[in-house]
């Protein structure tokens, strides 16, 4: 039996192994997610081609499919629209089919052309990679083939089927469907892990969708994301050059109004704003419940858990029924409810002029503070002090 040009021991196998799919890996998150779809850093020539020559290789992904594909999920994330929501195809679809979806998706020319501007054009993508995308990943098989043997028949397996079960599996499917929420977008998803190490720091899929366009996906400092160390490293060879970060929050406890500041730093983390506000409002619900049971009104608890975090308009219309009857059960619940649809309206009203906003933003605190409810003014006033 041939055993190729290497004969290595079993762990020697199972290192290169890893080693070669955790460059791709490296390959899809820092060249393909972070500087081509979002834009957030630059990449020198040479990092920038030997990550795409290494897709190549290794996937036939081409670069003009995955950036659009991906900037239509976020334009259209969790929509019929959204080319990969388990929240729309089931987490079964987008675990075990990520792949074929995706497929699908690369043959539709008005998503290539709508969102996958300013991706490579140059000869060699337009004469080698794009049309003969298949052949990279057949160069790679005989390689393996010529390194192990038989055996890189197999290691050439788990390198094709890496991505799609990774990328296309977990982080498109788990990551909208089971995890952590540390922000509150308008959207279902959620960090796997906050350790990124095994995906390249694409477990931090909320952190990502809450600040789409920053190069480090790491915000809270029990979070890793080895991707960005990667880049670090690329900046300190003066191989990349970070555009965007996740801004980090400033307070200032001495501020007593709100003022243009405060409106910009609320603005800015709105979606930190209303993942600290069910936060802080939780205990208060769940004491307002125990005590409408006590009064033998029947309030379902999940629900009003589920309810702190998403807006009225985006529940289903039975939905919407069951939350005002509740509401209309409960004076401090009802406060606690509109209070939280009023806050995420303040940035979505863009006909309103600055100076209107910090009105209804200074508006709204004296509300809170005013609402007898603590937890309420306790958030208001730490609000204030956004800076």
């Amino acid at each position: 039996m041939f055993t190729g040009v290497y004969d290595l021991p079993w762990w020697g196998y199972v290192a290169y192994t890893l080693a070669v799919t955790h460059i791709t890996i490296a390959a899809v998150t820092i060249f393909l997610h972070r500087h081509q779809a979002h834009r957030a850093l630059d990449l020198h020539p040479l990092p920038s081609h030997f990550f795409r020559f290494w897709l190549w290789l290794t996937t036939g992904m081409v670069t003009k499919e995955w950036a659009a594909i991906h900037r239509k999920h976020h334009a259209k994330c969790e929509t019929v629209d959204d080319p990969h929501s388990p929240q729309i195809f089931g987490i079964r679809k987008v675990f075990w089919e990520g792949a074929e979806l995706y497929r699908k998706e690369s043959a539709n020319r008005e998503t290539l052309e709508r969102y996958g501007h300013g991706t490579p054009d140059d000869w060699i993508e337009r004469k080698l990679y794009s049309p003969h995308a298949v052949s990279g990943i057949v160069i790679m098989l005989v390689l393996n083939f010529v390194l192990f043997g038989f055996i890189g028949i197999t290691i050439w397996a788990v390198q094709m089927i890496w991505i799609p079960l990774f990328a296309a599996g977990v982080i498109n499917g788990i990551g909208h469907y089971w995890g952590y929420r540390t922000f509150q977008p308008n959207d279902a998803s959620r960090n796997i892990v906050p350790w990124g190490i095994l995906i390249g720091g694409e477990e931090l899929h909320n952190n990502h969708h809450a600040y789409g366009t920053s190069a480090r996906l790491s915000n809270r400092w029990y979070e890793f994301d080895i991707g960005w160390l990667y880049i670090r490293i690329l900046e300190m060879l003066g191989l990349a050059d970070v555009k965007k970060v996740a801004p980090r929050l400033k307070l200032d406890t001495a501020k007593t109004h709100c003022d243009l500041a405060t409106l910009q730093a609320v603005v800015t983390h709105r979606y930190e704003v209303l993942a600290k506000y069910a936060k802080s409002l939780r205990t208060t619900c769940a004491g307002e419940v125990s005590a409408l049971r006590a009064s033998a009104v029947n309030v379902d608890w999940a629900a009003l858990k589920r309810w702190l975090h998403i807006d009225a308009s985006a529940l289903p219309p039975t939905e919407r029924e069951d939350r005002e009857r509740v509401l209309k059960a409960s004076t401090k619940l009802a406060t606690v409810y509109t209070m939280r649809d009023e806050l995420a309206a303040l940035w979505q009203r863009s006909t309103a002029s600055k100076e209107q906003l910090v009105h209804q933003l200074e508006d709204w605190c004296r509300r809170a503070e005013s609402s007898g409810i603590e937890a309420l003014q306790t958030f208001s006033r730490r609000l204030r002090s956004y800076a």
